[in-house]
């Protein structure tokens, strides 16, 4: 009896060290996974219930202190598939603290519409070749908006 009583608590330890390694070796291949299911999981959302999954969308709020680099910085985000639309907002004016002291000035200001995956690239791209040192640079999240558009977004920026 004996006997019988170690072999069975000896397959049971050894199935549930097999189960514990399988479970592990899953979360580990899903954590890996996760960005690729997380953007299926939206595109069949969206399909299947014809609305929109918010969050997957943001627009970027970039300054630039005149209209040629506004050109040059958007041409160039969109040269490289960061983004699937450029807006350059004519002269605003804007008032800022600098270096301890209110200051006022006119500067150009581009809405970039990306998909919230491709933020950090466009930021450190933009960050990499604008003329101020520390550029503004805002994401806001697109809550809900026109799903044809949001459609034609995914089709125009290709996915990570």
């Amino acid at each position: 009896m004996e006997w019988l009583f170690q072999r069975c608590y000896k397959e049971v330890v050894f199935n549930f060290r097999s189960v514990l390694l399988v479970s592990c070796l899953f979360l580990i291949l899903l954590a890996c996974l996760f960005p690729g299911l997380w953007s299926i999981g939206v595109q069949l959302h969206s399909v299947c219930t014809g609305s929109y999954v918010p969050g997957h969308y943001s627009v970027l709020v970039i300054n630039t202190p005149n209209e040629q680099t506004a050109k040059d910085v958007g041409r160039a985000i969109m040269e490289r598939r960061l983004a699937a639309s450029v807006n350059i907002l004519s002269k605003t004016s804007t008032m800022f603290y600098w270096k301890g002291e209110i200051q006022d000035a006119n500067e150009i200001l581009m809405l970039v519409k990306t998909k919230t995956s491709r933020i950090q690239k466009v930021v450190d791209y933009v960050r990499s070749i604008h003329p101020y040192g520390n550029p503004e640079v805002l994401s806001l999240a697109v809550d809900d908006g026109s799903l044809a558009y949001m459609k034609w977004m995914d089709e125009a920026i290709p996915d990570d």
